[in-house]
């Protein structure tokens, strides 16, 4: 083995391989743009339904203005319970709005605006999606290092990432069990279930295909799906970033960025 080759053998693997990296970075885009632009068209009628229709007597979720005292509140009402919001939801700057001005793009009212974002960028997440999950699949990336082993998911492993993670304790260089968990739940469950419940309001892609929307009990229901699978991968967003900063930001970063190094494997893992 000549000289060239053999410090090829001795480099280390990246942490992150370069297809992780730009799709993470493209996703991130992505996700920005699609939430601003998703509350802007949300605004554009701040209520959910259930069903085929809308039933303005009846929402399920609905953000609302209304009159107390000499002037007006802001309240966000979910089923049965109405809470008053005002300053955040239903009213902000003294204009009714279901969520304030700073949370949308564009930041002015623009339905027809918002509409074009969010279209754009819908595709440009999709297809990073689908090129994410090719390279993953073909790579092994995901078995590799995003299906658990047997030896993890055992009830004892499972409590041990618990309590590691509320002590604030983690593993660099590797995807625990509860990670691996929570990726697969997203990128083969929410994301999706998102996509498809999108689908599912687009009256051209109804038209083509009628099962996109009654797939999920109608179009409001489909609408009201998309808004609760939004919710759930923001919340899943503001987590991973909550784990970034309790674990070492910088190092992260720079991992998620440049590819870092992995750490050796331990032991009876796969390469």
């Amino acid at each position: 083995m000549d000289e060239t080759q053999n410090n090829d053998a001795k480099a280390p693997a990246p942490r992150h391989r370069l297809p992780v990296r730009l799709t993470h970075w493209i996703n991130v885009l992505a996700l920005l743009v699609l939430l601003g632009s998703g509350l802007q068209i949300f605004n554009a009628h701040p209520a959910l339904y259930w069903g085929h229709a809308s039933t303005f007597a009846e929402p399920w979720v609905a953000m609302t203005a209304e009159p107390k005292g000499p002037g007006l509140a802001g309240f966000t009402q979910v089923g049965a319970l109405k809470v008053e919001t005002t300053g955040v939801l239903g009213l902000s700057n003294g204009e009714r709005r279901g969520f304030p001005a700073w949370t949308t793009l564009p930041g002015y009212r623009s339905l027809a605006e918002g509409r074009r974002w969010h279209f754009f960028f819908a595709w440009l997440f999709v297809t990073n999606g689908l090129a994410y999950l090719a390279w993953g699949l073909a790579s092994g990336h995901f078995s590799r290092n995003l299906f658990p082993q047997s030896a993890e998911l055992t009830p004892r492993s499972l409590w041990d990432e618990i309590k590691d993670h509320a002590r604030l304790r983690f593993h660099h260089g590797r995807y625990n069990a509860l990670q691996k968990l929570t990726y697969l739940a997203v990128v083969f469950g929410l994301l999706p279930l998102m996509v498809l419940s999108g689908l599912g309001m687009s009256p051209g892609v109804n038209a083509a295909w009628p099962w996109t929307f009654e797939l999920f009990g109608g179009r409001q229901s489909a609408r009201t799906i998309h808004f609760l699978s939004a919710l759930a991968l923001t919340a899943f967003v503001l987590v991973h970033i909550a784990m970034v900063l309790a674990s070492g930001p910088i190092g992260q970063l720079r991992a998620m960025i440049t590819g870092g190094a992995a750490p050796p494997r331990p032991p009876g893992t796969p390469s």
